[in-house]
């Protein structure tokens, strides 16, 4: 139970109030005609980027949820503020919301880092719980993208390069 209503009675609530925000937002943006703004980031747009293709895992990382505003291949089924824009969605948002309020503990969700921008490649529902809840922080697997074409990461891979030559002549002169 929360407080004094149900568990399921507040996990209805929740979603319904999520869903609710995501529409009322939509109709606004509409009324404003710029429905762009109220669109999640598609990772698939960065993609036609040249020299975003270059990937490093970084592995588990605590990441501000307030920087999760895109997704991998499930840009509309949550809004910019990733609430969720459809009813479809409801199902498995209403399971991770009751863990949530259960205090379960959640596995990572899986994360795209493009700049200081993360998208959701895995954990959609728990990162719309997460902000529906003002969750501030994360657990994510993050892999990260090099939008500078070769740049950091090269320059990286060269040092790494150099420092195992080094080494080995060092070894080599003993």
């Amino acid at each position: 139970m929360v407080g004094y209503v149900s568990l399921e009675a507040q996990v209805d609530a929740d979603f319904s109030r999520a869903h609710r925000k995501a529409l009322i937002r939509r109709v606004r943006t509409r009324l404003r005609r710029d429905a762009a703004s109220n669109r999640l980031l598609c990772f698939d747009d960065l993609r036609k980027i040249p020299g975003a293709l270059g990937s490093i895992y970084r592995g588990v990382r605590t990441v501000p949820v307030a920087q999760i505003g895109g997704s991998v291949g499930r840009c509309s089924e949550f809004d910019r503020a990733f609430m969720p824009a459809k009813e479809s969605v409801g199902e498995r948002w209403k399971r991770v919301d009751r863990a949530f309020h259960r205090g379960q503990e959640l596995r990572p969700v899986s994360l795209y880092k493009v700049g200081s921008y993360y998208f959701v490649l895995d954990g959609h529902h728990r990162v719309s719980v997460a902000h529906y809840h003002g969750v501030e922080w994360i657990d994510a697997y993050v892999t990260e993208f090099d939008t500078t074409g070769a740049g950091v990461w090269s320059e990286r891979r060269a040092r790494e390069s150099a420092r195992s030559r080094y080494q080995k002549r060092r070894t080599e002169d003993v």
